[in-house]
């Protein structure tokens, strides 16, 4: 069957903008924040959870910090910052994200994890899905893909950076630790990567399925240079992000340790592993709809 991606954007998209404010970052978060909880229930699959917990996250590199140019796109993002998300299961935020940020049309989000859509569960180069540079969801091999782009970047005179986005659950993985060592070793500087800390994975609470410990003590023992934040108060993360920024290229990679809550901006979400991998049904979808305000650009 060909592949129809004749999708018109039923909404405005958002170029990137420095001078963005947190009340205008904080209505886009809101709209992809509703984006998130009707896609995964029009299919009834999905992962809310932590896509809810990440939005402000990706709202404010997407909409305020990077500079990148949607379209056209470019693979190799020559000249521009980079992100690539390694906990590739939390698709429906970064797909909001892109399409509300000009990388393919916004009515595109009614495809999400339908039959042949560019949209698939886990984001997958094979699609061609612009904005995706890698396919994710294999959790543990972002950060060793985000370093090599990092070091190709320096290879090739290119002063952008590069940002990265691993859940804790994830850091379960040996992948990551292998990487950590790495990076800080090869002094690749223009790395900043975030870890995605609410606490919770699919079989319950990270402290009782793989406790990870002082995080903070853990990277700077491998010579990151680390911060911390709340991830869901954009008055704390913006300027946390910033000073990431400032900070890079000092022989360093920043590690942003960001405290979330799996489901934020959805009461009976929030703080839970439950909601993990399950779409709301449609009164729980009514009800979370309406605790999110409608963006000018509105639904798709």
């Amino acid at each position: 069957m060909a592949q129809d991606t004749s999708f018109a954007a039923s909404s405005e998209t958002h170029a990137p903008d420095a001078t963005a404010s947190v009340a205008e970052l904080k209505q886009i978060a809101s709209q992809v924040r509703r984006d998130i909880v009707r896609m995964v229930h029009a299919v009834n699959s999905g992962h809310p959870g932590g896509s809810l917990g990440c939005t402000d996250l990706l709202v404010a590199l997407y909409f305020k910090v990077m500079k990148h140019t949607p379209e056209p796109f470019d693979m190799n993002g020559v000249g521009q910052d980079l992100f690539f998300l390694s906990n590739g299961h939390i698709s429906p935020v970064f797909y909001s994200v892109l399409a509300r940020s000009g990388y393919f049309p916004v009515g595109e989000l009614a495809t999400f994890r339908k039959l042949n859509s560019r949209l698939q569960g886990h984001p997958a180069t094979h699609e061609h899905l612009p904005g995706v540079r890698v396919a994710s969801g294999s959790l543990g091999q972002g950060l060793s893909v985000a370093i090599g782009a990092a070091q190709a970047k320096k290879l090739n005179n290119d002063d952008r950076k590069v940002f990265v986005l691993m859940g804790d659950g994830e850091l379960e993985e040996g992948q990551i630790w292998e990487a950590a060592m790495y990076a800080p070793h090869h002094k690749v500087d223009n790395l900043i990567a975030f870890v995605d800390r609410n606490g919770q994975q699919i079989d319950g609470p990270t402290d009782k399925i793989g406790g990870l410990g002082d995080l903070r003590a853990k990277f700077e023992a491998f010579n990151w240079r680390v911060l911390e934040t709340d991830g869901n108060d954009l008055e704390k993360l913006l300027p946390t992000i910033e000073e990431a920024v400032q900070l890079s290229g000092q022989g360093q990679p920043i590690m942003v340790l960001m405290d979330t809550q799996m489901g934020y901006g959805v009461d009976f979400m929030m703080g839970s592993h439950k909601w993990h991998g399950v779409a709301p049904n449609d009164e729980q979808l009514e009800k979370a709809l309406q605790q999110l305000a409608v963006e000018k650009a509105g639904d798709y």
